[in-house]
């Protein structure tokens, strides 16, 4: 996200203003010493008409001030423009905000998962093929701020959301914490998806500084049953995110 050095920019700010003034004092003191010089010729000893050379150096003392005005209004002009410029571009950044937790908010939470991964599981034992879940959490960071990686956890969601079929589903079950459901997928495509996911999410983590660790569960190659595999992911959500009151799922029969 584009974040605005308002400190940088003050500088800059201050830095202009100080070359308009000393462009100000500048002409000042050329136009001053000129209409010096220029006052004996015009007022004590005039040669020729007095008042060409008295109406030529009014002209010369209103322009010489007009100027001054000029450079004033530039700066006044170019500092209204700039702070237009600022608005606009904050605007944007709370739009693509807003953005970001609009996609984060549309995502399907852990309820939509835990009905899917029930169906998708019973499907599997009952159609005897297979299931993967893939999981991928962002490491390191302590806490993870929902408000403040906004932007992050919405970059790393189209990531992902890129690099899967169409059969695939994707879900968002902690701010940190995304969960994609391969139904009919074995353990060696289960691990190709995931190695494409791991390089989507390459931009992510060089734009935001977040690093995700993926991990790959496969039925029947890791878990037997689907409570095996909900008790893995309930290991990465956060206690107070974790699922109450959970349906129970059907056990693969002994």
């Amino acid at each position: 996200m584009i974040k605005l050095d308002r400190d940088a920019l003050e500088k800059l700010e201050k830095r202009e203003l100080q070359l308009t003034v000393l462009s100000v004092v500048f002409v000042l003191v050329l136009a001053s010493g000129l209409a010096a010089f220029m006052y004996p010729l015009v007022f004590i000893h005039p040669i020729g008409n007095k008042w060409t050379l008295r109406v030529a150096f009014s002209g010369f003392c209103a322009l010489s001030l007009l100027f001054v005005g000029y450079l004033f209004e530039h700066q006044r002009t170019v500092r209204n423009l700039k702070q237009h410029l600022l608005a606009e571009l904050e605007r944007n950044v709370m739009l693509q905000q807003q953005a970001s937790i609009d996609i984060l908010q549309s995502m399907p939470d852990a309820n939509h998962f835990w009905d899917r991964l029930t169906m998708e599981f019973r499907r599997a034992m009952t159609m005897q093929t297979k299931i993967s879940l893939i999981l991928a959490k962002a490491k390191g960071g302590g806490a993870p701020q929902k408000d403040d990686d906004s932007q992050a956890w919405s970059d790393a969601a189209k990531a992902l959301t890129r690099k899967l079929r169409p059969s695939d589903s994707i879900y968002r079950l902690a701010p940190d914490l995304f969960a994609i459901v391969l139904p009919e997928t074995d353990l060696p495509n289960a691990k190709r998806i995931a190695i494409r996911l791991q390089e989507g999410l390459q931009e992510v983590s060089a734009k935001h500084g977040k690093t995700f660790e993926i991990t790959v569960h496969n039925y029947p190659e890791h878990v037997k049953s689907a409570r095996e595999l909900e008790e893995i992911v309930k290991t990465l959500l956060p206690v107070e995110e974790e699922w109450s009151s959970p349906v129970p799922a059907t056990e693969q029969p002994a």
